[in-house]
C-alpha cells in the first residue's frame, strides 16, 4: 500500500494548494501554485514516483483529472459528501485540507466519483440545460397566472396554454397601463421560453439518437413514463450503469430511507435524497405513470419495442406489469400516494437498470 507518494490537492477556480505525503518517511510537502493543470502537473512530476493524487469533486469540474490522467498521472475525484471530518476540528484551510485528502488517500478512504469524458459531460450539460428551461418556463407561466388570478380573471376551461388560451391570453386587457406592461411583458417571457424550450427539445432529440449513449437510451423508452428527454436525462446522468447492481442504483440515486438505528432502536426517516436530484427527479415523475391503468402497450410504446431486442422487450414489458401492480397493491391498501410513487420509482430505477446494464456490458465485450 506505501508504494505511492500521495498527493492532495486542494482546487480553487484561481489557486490551488498541493500537499504531497510520502508513508514511508512520513514527509510532508506543502505548495501554492496557480489553477492551471500544467503547472499542477509540473509540481507532481518533482515528486517521488509513483504518484497518486486526489482532490474533492466540486464547481472546478474535471478539467484537472481528465489532463492529469493524460499525462500519466493517476488522479481520482473525491466524493466531497463522503469525506470524513471530525467533529471537534473548527480550523479549516487550504493547507489543512490538502494535507486531509493525502491522509485519506493513503489509508484507502476516499470514495470516488466518475470521471466523464468530455463528450459524455457534454450531453450532461445538454440534459441540465432542458431541465432549467423546463424550470424557467414553468416559473415564467405561473406568474402570468397569478397575475390574473389576483385580478379575478379565471380561464373557462381546464387546459391552459394551448393555441386556445394562448389567444385568450392575448385578449385580456387592464385598466392601469403598468399593470398592462407588466402582464405584456409576463406573457412575452412565457412565450419566448416555450419557444427555447422546443429547440432545445429538438436538440436533445437529435442527440438521443447519435450519441453513445443512444441503445440505452431505446430500452429504456420501452418503460411507461420514459420518453426522449426523460430516458436521456437518465442514461447521461447515471452514465455507467454496469458500476451498480438492481438494489444498490436506488441507493445511488437517494430513494432509500435514511435511518438513525441504536442499540435496540431502529427509526428509519425520508429518502437520503442523495446522487443525482435531477436523475432522482425524472424517476419520480414517471413512476407516476405507472398509476394509470394499464393492460397491453399503447402504440406508442409499440412502436418504441420494435427498436430493441427481444431480450429486452420481453424484460421491458415485464417491468411495466410489475410496477402497474405495486401501484394497485399500495392503492388498494391505501398507502399514501407520495409514500407509494417514492416506492415505485426506487423499483423503476432497478428495471432501469435490468435493461441498460446489460447492454452496456455487451457493448465492452463486444469492444474487447
Amino acid at each position: 500500500m506505501f508504494e505511492h507518494t500521495f498527493i492532495g490537492l486542494d482546487v480553487h477556480a484561481v489557486s490551488v494548494v498541493g500537499c504531497a505525503l510520502s508513508p514511508d518517511t512520513g514527509e510532508l510537502v506543502h505548495a501554492k501554485m496557480d489553477s492551471d493543470p500544467a503547472v499542477v502537473l509540473e509540481w507532481i512530476r518533482r515528486c517521488e514516483p509513483p504518484v497518486k493524487a486526489v482532490y474533492e469533486s466540486g464547481p472546478t469540474g474535471y478539467v484537472l483529472a481528465r489532463y492529469l490522467r493524460e499525462a500519466g498521472i493517476d488522479c481520482v475525484v473525491a466524493a466531497s459528501s463522503k469525506l470524513l471530518r471530525a467533529p471537534g476540528d473548527k480550523v479549516k484551510t487550504d493547507k489543512r485540507d490538502a494535507r486531509l485528502l493525502a491522509e485519506m488517500l493513503a489509508l484507502g478512504q476516499i470514495t470516488q466519483v466518475r470521471v466523464p469524458t468530455r463528450d459524455q459531460e457534454d450531453l450532461r450539460d445538454l440534459s441540465r440545460l432542458r431541465a432549467t428551461a423546463a424550470r424557467n418556463l414553468a416559473h415564467a407561466r405561473q406568474h402570468v397566472n397569478a397575475i390574473l388570478l389576483r385580478h379575478g380573471i379565471r380561464y373557462a376551461k381546464d387546459s391552459k396554454w394551448t393555441k386556445e388560451h394562448v389567444l385568450w391570453l392575448h385578449r385580456q386587457h387592464f385598466d392601469s397601463p403598468v399593470l398592462q406592461f407588466t402582464y405584456d411583458a409576463d406573457v412575452e417571457q412565457a412565450e419566448l421560453l416555450a419557444a427555447q424550450l422546443k429547440r432545445i427539445d429538438q436538440r436533445v432529440a437529435a442527440a438521443a439518437r447519435d450519441c453513445q449513449y443512444a441503445a440505452v437510451i431505446d430500452a429504456l423508452m420501452c418503460l411507461r413514463g420514459i420518453q426522449t428527454t426523460t430516458g436521456f436525462g437518465l442514461a447521461v446522468e447515471i452514465g455507467d450503469w454496469t458500476r451498480f447492481t438492481g438494489s444498490s442504483i436506488g441507493s445511488y440515486l437517494g430513494l432509500v430511507p435514511s435511518e438513525q438505528s441504536s442499540g435496540q432502536s431502529r427509526r428509519q426517516g425520508p429518502i437520503t435524497k442523495a446522487g443525482s436530484k435531477y436523475a432522482r427527479k425524472l424517476l419520480i415523475e414517471a413512476a407516476w405513470q405507472h398509476q394509470r391503468p394499464y393492460s397491453r402497450p399503447g402504440l406508442r410504446l409499440l412502436r418504441q419495442l420494435e427498436l430493441v431486442a427481444p431480450t429486452t422487450r420481453i424484460r421491458a414489458l415485464e417491468g411495466n406489469h410489475r410496477l402497474h401492480h405495486k401501484w394497485e397493491v399500495f392503492d388498494a391498501r391505501k398507502k399514501r400516494s407520495v409514500t407509494a410513487n417514492t416506492a415505485i420509482a426506487r423499483e423503476l430505477a432497478g428495471w432501469c437498470w435490468s435493461l441498460a446494464a446489460p447492454l452496456q456490458q455487451g457493448e465492452r465485450m463486444n469492444a474487447a
